[in-house]
């Protein structure tokens, strides 16, 4: 074998390494708040046409079934199938966009 050949091939293996550890990185990142709140959005335009939204920038942690998650916080307002506006609010998972809790808001009056 030549030095050539053998350098070429170290540097494709360097190159390819390189590649993949940023591709491991990018996928193991966290989901920003804007991601989150758009994955709840997109669900919940099944149940009608959503009015508006929020969430919270920071996530906070969230434990279910002895399950630690850090998530983020937020809320939406929906116009139903019946024309009523519904108050929901749902946390999502920051890792993986997962929506874990999804309530609706009960009525105040």
């Amino acid at each position: 074998m030549s030095w050539k050949g053998f350098v070429a091939g170290l540097g494709a293996g360097v190159a390819l390494t390189v590649l993949a550890k940023s591709q491991l990185e990018k996928s193991e990142s966290p989901l920003s708040a804007e991601k989150a709140l758009k994955v709840v959005k997109k669900k919940a335009s099944q149940i009608g046409e959503v009015e508006g939204s929020w969430v919270h920038m920071m996530t906070e942690e969230y434990e279910t079934d002895h399950l630690v998650y850090h998530v983020y916080r937020g809320g939406i307002t929906i116009a139903e199938e019946s024309g009523k506006i519904a108050a929901y609010e749902f946390l999502v998972d920051s890792s993986t966009g997962t929506v874990l809790e999804f309530k609706k808001q009960e009525d105040a009056a």
